[in-house]
């Protein structure tokens, strides 16, 4: 038995329900966007820090997690 995710919206109702659609698409990119920003940031700061050389225990873990992020950001 197949179930549809998409419920029927009365005629009414669809306005209100095309705004509701767009802005969380808006928050679901911008949230993209933002994860990939901060990914980067901390993959620059881990990079910064292992050049360091006395904190590259903890730069490489931080680049790491910074690249894992704008990874999941990206897709």
């Amino acid at each position: 038995m197949s179930h549809s995710s998409e419920k029927h919206t009365p005629l009414l109702l669809w306005p209100f329900k095309a705004v509701w659609d767009l802005l969380t698409w808006i928050l679901r990119i911008s949230g993209r966007l933002v994860a990939a920003g901060i990914g980067l940031a901390i993959a620059i700061v881990g990079t910064i820090l292992t050049v360091l050389v006395i904190s590259a225990p903890i730069g490489i873990p931080m680049m790491v997690f910074g690249f894992l992020l704008m990874v999941r950001g990206i897709f």
